[in-house]
């Protein structure tokens, strides 16, 4: 073991050597005016400067040199944006050089990279995807026809935070709303449960594999710095990810060979009307171009899981937080919902248009609480000019969307939670206005959008309708605790700890 680490350091050190040789080599021959940034060290570049919480970093070094600047992530150049203004000029007027992916040596797991819509390049793969997305999964036609399915996962919310009531006993509302997020989107895509409020070994198993998953997919990672690592895997990040990739797609090949083999039976089986159907009668009786593989199947279900469990219930959890420290806040939007909603009507999808300020909570918790804080990275195709700077070809975008949100010549009062603000504008967050930009814009907007909009709203206004909260063990809402947890999602750095009762 001790010679295996000994070899290891010695490969990293002469890797490391002979890169700062070689970029030094290449700095002297092709002198380019790169956009500014802190000094780099050798070898290791800004990566210590980076901290716990990126996001805050970043932030602050653009106020010291500007809304672009460059980093050196160990080998790799990072070129940093930090303004609403240069969003547009990169990702949406140039949205052909900035439209692929730098990937992360995790997701290459079990070669998720070359299937995964969120990370392939935008070729035909990519365009097919998307299509499917756009048609077989996400169309107001599917939510619509699978809304009662996400509406019994609802039910099974609302009866679960009743009988907490009738116990007079806190629970940890961010748990609770993973589950049923989780339930959500696995009704709509298999018309079944994988998971449950009263978690059974089954459910916990697969609870465990998305979060494992988000905790890889999260770490910082030395492969990712320095490229000439990642066969080694040093932090065997990439081998951990790959145990929970695998776990997952047992689980969804079991799922849809069960459902190819129930269609073909035809006597037993039962119409579901779900994503998984609507993909399979695509294979059967669609263009031969937009077929999906057994193999594109799994992954894209991945993918929807992954992109929608952990970021949805996370923002579910940042509102429900931002309201209770704002009581006043959350008694406006409880008497918005008594005024527009029949007090023995059920809330739907439907009535979400009717909530304006429930809308402008929302978009004001995307703003002080993206889910992404850097969006996901992009990669510049070819040299690029921006501002005069230079951005090399190969080099990795962050979109510091965490900063616009709380950038002063951009919001009054910033820091502050005030939905009110959107009341007085048009902005929303769906890719128009690049001051909001939570889902991404362009060609790499989140295609799941159109689900997230419904789940948050809806899950958020029956909570809000049929209980009044308080905050657990007697705090006080000016004594919160609103730390972030820096990682693939910007998590609450503790759980919030609730107590409900009943409304009626």
């Amino acid at each position: 073991m001790e010679y295996q680490t000994l070899l290891l350091v010695i490969t990293f050190l002469s890797a490391s050597i002979l890169i700062f040789i070689l970029r030094k080599l290449n700095q002297t021959q092709n002198p380019t005016k790169l956009p500014p940034g802190p000094y780099p060290l050798p070898i290791l570049g800004n990566i210590l400067e980076l901290g716990k919480n990126p996001h805050k970093t970043l932030t602050k070094l653009s106020k010291i040199y500007g809304p672009i600047m460059t980093l050196k992530l160990g080998t790799i150049t990072t070129i940093v944006i930090s303004s609403p203004q240069l969003t547009k000029q990169v990702l949406h007027e140039n949205c052909q050089i900035f439209s692929n992916r730098t990937v992360p040596h995790a997701i290459c797991a079990v070669d998720h990279n070359k299937f995964s819509v969120a990370w392939v390049p935008t070729l035909a793969l990519w365009k097919k995807l998307r299509k499917i997305c756009a048609t077989k999964v996400f169309s107001t036609k599917m939510l619509d026809s699978t809304k009662i399915l996400r509406q019994q996962k609802l039910h099974e919310l609302l009866d679960y935070v009743n009988e907490k009531c009738k116990k007079c006993e806190v629970f940890d509302i961010g748990e609770v709303v993973f589950t049923t997020v989780l339930n959500s989107i696995s009704k709509t895509l298999f018309s079944m449960d994988l998971a449950h409020s009263t978690p059974d070994e089954k459910s916990q198993q697969f609870k465990n594999i998305i979060w494992g998953y988000m905790v890889e997919a999260g770490k910082p990672n030395v492969s990712d710095f320095f490229p000439i690592l990642r066969p080694l895997d040093p932090q065997r990040v990439k081998a951990r990810m790959a145990n929970h990739m695998k776990k997952v797609y047992k689980i969804f090949d079991g799922i849809i060979e069960e459902r190819i083999c129930s269609r073909d039976s035809k006597a037993d089986y039962e119409v579901c009307n779900d994503v998984l159907d609507s993909l399979l009668n695509n294979n059967n009786l669609g263009e031969p171009t937009s077929k999906l593989s057994h193999n594109e199947m799994v992954h894209l279900f991945l993918d929807l899981f992954v992109a929608g469990v952990d970021t949805t219930s996370s923002t579910i959890e940042w509102i429900m937080a931002e309201l209770l420290r704002y009581p006043k806040t959350l008694t406006k939007a409880r008497k918005e919902l008594c005024k527009a909603i029949g007090k023995d009507e059920i809330i739907e999808e439907s009535h979400i248009s009717k909530l304006p300020f429930l809308q402008a909570v929302v978009k004001e918790t995307l703003r002080l609480h993206p889910a992404a804080p850097f969006l996901l990275p992009h990669k510049c195709d070819e040299n690029m000019n921006i501002l005069g700077f230079n951005v090399p070809k190969n080099a990795q975008l962050f979109v510091n969307v965490w900063a616009m949100g709380r950038d002063p010549t951009i919001w009054e009062n910033p820091t502050m939670f005030m939905p009110e603000r959107f009341l007085e504008c048009d902005i929303n967050y769906k890719g128009n206005n690049f001051e909001l930009i939570p889902f991404g814009v362009g060609k790499r907007i989140c295609p799941g959008l159109p689900l997230a909009h419904r789940t948050v709203h809806l899950v958020v206004a029956s909570l809000l309708r049929n209980f009044e909260w308080t905050l657990a063990d007697g705090l006080n809402p000016e004594d919160m605790n609103m730390d972030e947890q820096f990682g693939i999602t910007l998590k609450r750095a503790q759980s919030l700890r609730v107590q409900a009762t009943s409304s009626a």
